[in-house]
């Protein structure tokens, strides 16, 4: 049984399912996820679209539907016994499905862990007490849970299997009518609609600013799927009038890769700027309340995961009230301008992809269930 709760746990899910069914076609998958697990062979039990939910209070409004998949999922555990149960992300259910499952007896895998290092590290109990082993994407997370002693396996990082440019660069800026000689801009606010508000107005201003400076420069947003193309235009009416920017729809990746330098919210987002080669500027801002809500447990020096990855400061990162439009402009006008600027950046960038292991993250984690699966039948009889 596998276990997703939003739209990234559903792709590497899917990704998951795949690789579990080439080893062993025989499998069957049964779980909580999305089209794509669907797609992969999973027999949904549940549909992901209820639970995807961030925030306190918007988690209240959905409790019915996490009571229901709860029950649906614990009927499962008494009466058909999956031998293996995978959970991806998504530690608010995650966690207290474990706790369920092992009234059952059933093992448990943990297939990308919770940011437990960054805040809430009290949750670190909950994993040893109800998890077998867990499967983590990034290298400092196995050092992490080693140090609580928990069975820990780095799989490498599923974003290097997807993150790919099916386009040069030249052949983009072709198929986009964008002269081979402007400088490209990458404005990139993030895929939720508060980032939206918080950073795309800064980001805007400093485009502004930009545009001033460098003779011919074109901006480029990738557009997330989870906004649509009017929310974005409704921000960058008012400064962006006379500035040239392109809302990429498709091609995101293709897009991402075409920037010489991106301004971009700290996320997944600074991992696949990374993995695509693009020196970049790092954003964030909450407001004021949430950020002195969080403050006392939030654990890690950086915020971005280029820098965590890195465990130094290889990208610029401005926080809360340093997320300014000057700031912005300063930081990033070297990255454009200056050939050793950049080229540092990128040198310490293939580092950074070096240390997240090789392709093949959904491989290996498949190998491991199916150890684990080995070793389980072999203890029921």
């Amino acid at each position: 049984m596998i276990i997703a709760g939003e739209a990234s746990g559903d792709l590497h899910g899917a990704n998951l399912a795949r690789e579990l069914k080439m080893l062993d076609n025989d499998l069957e998958l049964s779980g909580i996820g999305g089209v794509g697990m669907a797609g992969a062979g999973v027999n949904l039990l549940y549909d992901i679209s209820k639970l995807a939910v961030m925030g306190i209070v918007e988690v209240l409004t959905r409790l019915k539907d996490i009571r229901a998949a709860m029950k649906i999922l614990e009927e499962r555990f008494r009466t058909e016994r999956p031998d293996l149960l995978i959970l991806i992300d998504y530690p608010g259910f995650n966690l207290e499905l474990a706790r369920r499952a092992k009234k059952y007896n059933l093992p448990v895998l943990y297939y990308i862990s919770p940011k437990i290092w960054a805040w809430r590290e009290g949750r670190i109990k909950r994993i040893k007490k109800y998890v077998d082993r867990m499967a983590v994407i990034l290298p400092f997370e196995k050092m992490f849970y080693k140090r609580h002693g928990v069975d820990v396996d780095f799989v490498g990082n599923p974003l290097l299997d997807q993150v790919r440019a099916t386009l040069t660069p030249a052949e983009f800026k072709d198929r986009y009518a964008i002269d081979p000689a402007a400088t490209i801009i990458g404005i990139m606010p993030g895929s939720r609609r508060q980032e939206i508000v918080k950073l795309l107005p800064l980001f805007m201003e400093a485009a502004v600013n930009l545009e001033r400076k460098i003779k011919k420069c074109i901006f480029l947003l990738p557009l997330a799927s989870t906004l649509t193309e009017d929310e974005i235009k409704k921000h960058i009416a008012r400064d962006g009038r006379r500035l040239d920017i392109r809302i990429i729809k498709d091609e995101r990746y293709e897009a991402m890769a075409a920037c010489d330098a991106a301004m971009a919210a700290s996320g997944t987002l600074t991992m696949e700027l990374a993995i695509l080669k693009v020196p970049m500027v790092v954003c964030y801002r909450v407001s004021l309340v949430s950020s002195m809500l969080a403050k006392p447990f939030i654990k890690v020096k950086y915020a971005s995961l280029v820098n965590l990855v890195a465990e130094k400061e290889v990208v610029p990162e401005l926080l809360q009230y340093k997320a300014t439009p000057e700031n912005i402009y300063k930081e990033i006008l070297p990255l454009l301008l200056h050939k050793e600027a950049r080229e540092a950046m990128l040198k310490e960038l293939n580092l950074v992809c070096a240390r997240l292991g090789g392709p093949g993250a959904s491989r290996r984690t498949a190998k491991l269930a199916l150890g684990m699966m080995a070793v389980g039948m072999g203890s029921h009889g």
